[in-house]
């Protein structure tokens, strides 16, 4: 099993790329020792045989390593566009400056921009709180890879914005925004935390999200979070003044009066959530910050292999 990294660690450019590539490396190296040898290597040039194809392309040398049948794939079967959507909102600085979910995401797609420069696919970057900030070409050079993780180190670099009254993540407009720009079939994957102010707004979300599905956009969203304080509400019994991160909105209150009450709702969401995502044929991954990087990647390599 996979250690978490410092994510405190992550302080220069260089540092980003270097951990980015452990982390990739780190993670085909676990594939290799785990039973899951559909994923290799070699899975930029190979996919598992299919029944009933023609033999014509198997390769042996893959089937006498591994005992299965893979096919050898050609250039243009390998080519796959990514758009890494990246919430950088306020709520994403929480808990903690160095042990944030901004931090987790951000290194998340350092590790994604690395394996699909790897493959040869091509990557793009958009950044948005309640507006895209920064959008990116769609390119599988390395120069163009560097370029990404520079972005991304940026925004490790940068304090998060004051508190605003008027303060609001718009998810849905900038996926809403994309999704009309993109002109061939993609994957969108989107690190958020999804919290939002309005009532409706999980439901505006998701019609945006089904909004890439219906232009024939594969996705995949990862829920982040920090499961112990956002989830859980694990506090110690003490009186709290907590304060909302976008808003500066304050609260006073006792975290065992409404610990019991706050999961029950915090569960109703994710699973309301979930449900949806299933509906709309969208994988919602839950991410713990606390927890290795590792999820991420096998969730993205499962995707990958869908979306041909």
């Amino acid at each position: 099993m996979a250690q978490p990294l410092d994510l405190a660690a992550v302080r220069s450019f260089e540092n980003l790329e270097f951990l980015a590539r452990q982390l990739v490396e780190g993670f085909i190296t676990g594939l290799h020792q785990s039973p899951y040898h559909g994923f290799s290597v070699e899975f930029s040039e190979h996919r598992l045989y299919n029944p009933g194809e023609s033999t014509r392309h198997l390769d042996w040398k893959i089937f006498a390593r591994t005992d299965k049948l893979f096919v050898k794939r050609y250039e243009e079967e390998t080519n796959l566009r990514c758009h890494l959507l990246l919430d950088v909102s306020a709520s994403m600085y929480y808990p903690a400056p160095g042990h944030d979910k901004l931090r987790f995401a951000v290194l998340c797609a350092a590790a994604l921009s690395t394996l699909l420069q790897k493959q040869r696919d091509a990557v793009g970057l958009v950044t948005f709180s309640d507006k895209v900030e920064l959008q990116t070409p769609v390119r599988s050079t390395s120069t163009h890879r560097h370029t990404l993780l520079l972005a991304l180190q940026q925004l490790l670099e940068r304090p998060p914005a004051a508190p605003r009254a008027t303060a609001t993540t718009d998810v849905a407009g900038v996926i809403h925004t994309i999704a009309q720009q993109i002109p061939k079939r993609s994957l969108v994957v989107l690190f958020s935390d999804m919290l939002g102010r309005a009532p409706e707004g999980q439901t505006a979300t998701l019609a945006a999200l089904q909004h890439l599905r219906h232009q024939h956009h594969e996705v995949l969203l990862f829920h982040v979070m920090d499961r112990a304080t956002e989830a859980n509400f694990d506090f110690q019994d003490r009186p709290y003044l907590f304060e909302d991160i976008e808003t500066g909105e304050t609260l006073k209150l006792q975290p065992a009066q409404v610990r019991e009450q706050y999961r029950t709702a915090m569960r109703a969401y994710e699973h309301e959530l979930a449900l949806r995502c299933g509906q709309y044929k969208i994988d919602f991954v839950p991410v713990d910050i606390r927890e290795p990087f590792d999820k991420v990647l096998y969730a993205y390599m499962v995707k990958r292999g869908k979306v041909r």
